[in-house]
């Protein structure tokens, strides 16, 4: 039997949420399915938490055109949700000749993409911020910030509800085709069925192409080729150093192995980046314990490699190999001649800080 729908949202990570939201607000009747026995299991809780200020994202690109308004409907969100956040601030760091070099030009590129409220600070005005850094000087970040994501996935969810939205969870999608008034998928789980939509979005992660790829009718060519990027957390059981975010200067394929805390205030550091074969290696190796502590000395001289602990490790769905830069791709009919389905692909940072407008972007796409 073939059940009618409206929308259909693959995917309970944060942005398959938002974007649930965002329809159910327009008055869109929305199932959301979800493969696991909850919501955001895999990349939306498996980061950093932060609410990046949209620094070095490639001016231009969806990510960097999305980023500013991201942030600022996120602490928005988060305030009038009661989401517990902190706009706890961020420094990013430079030593030497050739960092320092380097600062004017991200301070350009953040310019471009909207950030106006940068400045760089000499090494005496880090130490009075932060007394154990090391650096020649930074760009002080006052926009950047970090959130308590499974409190906002519930909030999200909450508005979905609200709006008369339905989360199944344990409803993979096994496959399926598209047909002349939308797309019909398969769905497994303890209860089968078949639902006919006229709108999928397709938000799945890890496994947005693998869903694509499954669906008889989305040319293939248009579904790009996803790269696994591992990042791995260790977490500090000393005195937290810093109360901002602590970074290096970005490489275009990663942001470093940074400095964060969480909102109880234990220090972490991470993600570190491998790109593996498989989305679902979330182990965390020991033995990278001295060369975390030692891309942290950089601008953390004091840091004890001993109170490192094994924390925990997050995948990310890349559409860029090692040493690239990568975007988001948000494809619409325009892309791949397909009324009702809208493919999200290289959903990775900041999507947690963009959650909001990417759900925007999609609804304006439907409109």
């Amino acid at each position: 039997m073939t059940e009618a729908v409206d929308v259909i949202v693959i995917g309970a990570g944060v942005v398959g949420l938002s974007v649930a939201r965002a329809l159910g607000l327009a008055d869109r009747e929305v199932i959301i399915v979800e493969q696991h026995d909850t919501f955001g299991t895999e990349t939306s809780s498996r980061n950093s938490e932060v609410i990046h200020a949209g620094i070095q994202y490639r001016p231009g690109g969806m990510r960097a055109r999305l980023a500013v308004a991201g942030r600022d409907a996120l602490y928005a969100f988060c305030q009038s949700h009661g989401v517990n956040h902190s706009r706890c601030e961020k420094l990013l760091v430079a030593n030497g000749e050739e960092e320092l070099a380097r600062l004017k030009a991200v301070m350009e590129n953040a310019k471009q993409n909207g950030v106006t409220d940068l400045r760089i600070v000499s090494a005496q005005e880090a130490l009075a911020m932060e007394p154990n850094i090391r650096c020649d000087a930074a760009i002080y970040s006052p926009s950047s910030g970090i959130v308590d994501s499974h409190g906002l996935m519930l909030a999200l969810l909450g508005n979905v509800e609200n709006a008369g939205g339905v989360l199944a969870v344990e409803s993979p999608v096994m496959g399926g085709r598209v047909v002349d008034d939308g797309l019909e998928l398969s769905i497994g789980g303890r209860e089968p069925m078949t639902l006919r939509a006229k709108t999928v979005v397709n938000c799945a992660g890890l496994y947005c192409d693998q869903v694509a790829r499954s669906i008889e009718g989305i040319p293939a060519a248009t579904i790009p080729k996803l790269y696994y990027g591992k990042g791995q957390y260790f977490t500090y059981s000393g005195a937290a150093p810093f109360s901002r975010l602590i970074y290096p200067l970005p490489s275009p394929d990663s942001q470093g192995v940074h400095y964060t805390r969480d909102l109880g205030g234990q220090a972490k550091l991470g993600p570190d980046l491998s790109f593996i074969a498989t989305n679902d290696d979330y182990a965390v190796d020991d033995t990278r314990r001295e060369a975390f502590a030692q891309s942290a000395r950089r601008f953390w001289p004091d840091i004890e490699t001993a109170e490192l602990v094994p924390g925990y490790a997050g995948i990310r769905p890349k559409i860029a190999g090692p040493g690239e830069e990568g975007d988001f791709f948000i494809q619409d009919k325009s892309v791949h001649g397909i009324s009702g389905y809208i493919g999200l692909y290289g959903i990775e940072s900041p999507g947690l800080t963009t959650c909001l407008a990417i759900a925007d972007h999609v609804a304006e796409l439907l409109e």
